[in-house]
């Protein structure tokens, strides 16, 4: 009787302990499914839009967005060609020596600016002088035999006219004239090579320009094959410089070129902060570069406070038109859609902001033109845009805030039932 007690007693304990367990897990489960509903709405709370797709304004009760505005103003576009380019002199020439020797004397300074003609340096001209003086002296030898067979030619055609001579020894002494006549003129040129050669012996510059460091020395002995020369003379007023004009510029520059007009260019440096000098477009070159799309174009400057060194790199701006009274906003101002370029305009009186298409133009750093779509007086949104749609409140920096309770509607009382 005992043992059927406690087999009872231990079937009820397993039950109540089952029923037990099954109930904590049915409370564990609704618990695990109120926390994953939680959170999902959570996360559609903080991630649901303004205002419902396709609306013209922003979700009901949404507050008022904070934005910098600007005016839109008329004002001078100059259309303007930016580029990296190379200063390079318009000649550049290396002096050699034309004549051998020893050289005697250097008469300049390094980077010292010299004129055309200037002496630079000398060579031993000793042995030039004395080549010169045997040229002459074989001219003067051969020029005195040919005038003395002159008087002999006429001397026989006279005795000819006498029938004295035979004919023979006046043709013979003819020919004898000419044959002198050519050595004369040989000579000539010798002492002309020689003169030539004395006169070289003396280095001039050959252009105006700046010289560079001296390769040789006074003692050295130099000539005419020398491949580094003496020293080198850079022109750097005039000088150009060269930058690279993108292809689909290149008819827009050619236009201009052809209207006879004169392109200002000006130079800056490589922060673009200061000017170095202003000149004038020059030409462009005759192909374009297939591995960069460009052609390569020139510009001179005159250079005068010599700003400009020789293989310097500066900014260059190629002024090609100026185009007059265009509307101008801010860059900042202009957004892109996949519908094309648009701009926010504020309704002043509303505080609200109107999506407006536009048409987009010339641009500078800060600004750009509008040639459709907008015009002059009317202001932009410049900042805050980002969290704008059309038809969306805003509020200027100076504006205050609306009252809490303002704008709200109170709820009608409800209606008794009879």
């Amino acid at each position: 009787m005992d043992q059927q007690v406690e087999a009872w007693r231990d079937g009820t304990l397993s039950s109540s302990r089952r029923r037990l367990s099954r109930r904590r897990s049915i409370i564990g489960s609704m618990v695990a499914l109120i926390v994953a509903a939680g959170l999902g709405w959570l996360a559609w709370h903080l991630t649901k839009p303004d205002a419902a797709p396709g609306a013209s304004g922003p979700g009901r009760g949404a507050p008022a967005t904070t934005v910098g505005v600007a005016a839109a103003e008329r004002a001078d576009i100059p259309v303007v060609l930016e580029a990296l380019g190379t200063v390079t002199p318009v000649v550049t020439v290396t002096v050699r020596p034309q004549v051998g020797g020893v050289l005697q004397k250097v008469l300049f300074q390094e980077g010292q600016m010299v004129k055309a003609g200037q002496l630079l340096a000398t060579i031993d001209p000793r042995q030039y002088e004395m080549a010169l003086m045997q040229a002459s002296g074989q001219r003067q030898r051969d020029e005195a035999q040919l005038d003395s067979a002159k008087v002999t030619l006429q001397r026989f055609r006279t005795l000819l006219e006498q029938d004295s001579i035979a004919r023979q020894e006046v043709d013979t002494q003819a020919a004898l004239v000419k044959q002198l006549e050519g050595t004369v003129m040989g000579d000539r040129a010798a002492e002309g090579t020689a003169r030539l050669n004395l006169g070289y012996s003396r280095i001039v510059a050959p252009i105006s320009g700046r010289v560079g460091l001296r390769v040789v020395d006074v003692g050295n002995v130099v000539g005419a094959n020398d491949a580094k020369g003496i020293v080198v003379i850079t022109q750097v007023s005039p000088i150009d410089v060269q930058f690279a004009v993108p292809q689909d510029r290149v008819p827009d520059v050619q236009a201009r070129v052809s209207e006879g007009a004169v392109l200002p260019v000006t130079a800056l440096d490589r922060m673009r902060a200061g000017t170095l000098d202003a000149g004038r477009f020059l030409t462009l070159d005759n192909q374009i570069d297939t591995q960069t799309g460009t052609v390569r174009a020139k510009a001179r400057f005159d250079n005068a406070k010599f700003t400009l060194f020789p293989n310097q790199f500066v900014n260059v701006r190629l002024l090609l038109r100026t185009i007059r009274g265009g509307v101008m906003v801010p860059v900042s101002a202009l957004r892109h859609g996949s519908n094309g370029d648009f701009v926010y305009v504020l309704n002043t009186a509303e505080r609200t902001a109107a999506l407006r298409p536009v048409t987009r133009g010339q641009a500078t750093v800060d600004k750009v033109e509008i040639t459709a779509g907008l015009q002059a007086g009317e202001k932009v949104i410049t900042e805050g845009a980002d969290r704008l749609k059309d038809g969306a409140k805003v509020m200027l920096a100076g504006d205050k805030p609306a009252p809490a309770g303002k704008g709200k509607r109170r709820r009608a009382p409800e209606a008794s039932a009879p």
